[in-house]
């Protein structure tokens, strides 16, 4: 039990890196124009690797809450499992549908691909909240 324990916090802490390091490396990208085929390709390849990061991290700390008998904690991981997985094929099918037809002269497309760009920073902002904020109840 005790094994699985410290697991699932090495996941969480690994967890919370990705977030964290996500959100601090996606909030400056807001300042490309992103009407570029280099600067949307960019921020599409680094939405990917996370949306291929945290899920993993998301599911081995959701296994290891579970066996450690934190089933609240579990079902959270769970949650940010699932979510992240949505908001993966989500967010990088529309980047990729903005991609594939926007131009530098196109402002809605580009608009467009802004929104969906902050649009997942507040998913992952919010994510991150929520996880740090409910570590505060960990009891082990």
């Amino acid at each position: 039990m005790f094994f699985f324990t410290v697991l699932a916090l090495i996941a969480t802490v690994l967890a919370l890196v990705c977030m964290g390091y996500f959100f601090l490396g996606s909030v400056p990208l807001l300042v490309l124009e992103h009407d570029t085929p280099l600067d949307s390709r960019f921020i599409r390849g680094f939405f990917n690797v996370y949306y291929r990061a945290l899920p993993a991290l998301a599911a081995l700390g959701a296994v290891s809450y579970a066996l450690a008998g934190k089933a609240g904690f579990a079902v959270e991981m769970a949650l940010i499992f699932g979510l992240t997985l949505a908001a993966r094929r989500i967010v990088l099918a529309e980047m990729d549908t903005l991609r594939a037809t926007m131009t530098a002269s196109d402002v809605a497309a580009i608009a467009r691909f802004r929104r969906v760009h902050i649009a997942a920073i507040a998913l992952n902002l919010a994510q991150l909240v929520a996880l740090g904020v409910s570590l505060t109840l960990l009891r082990l």
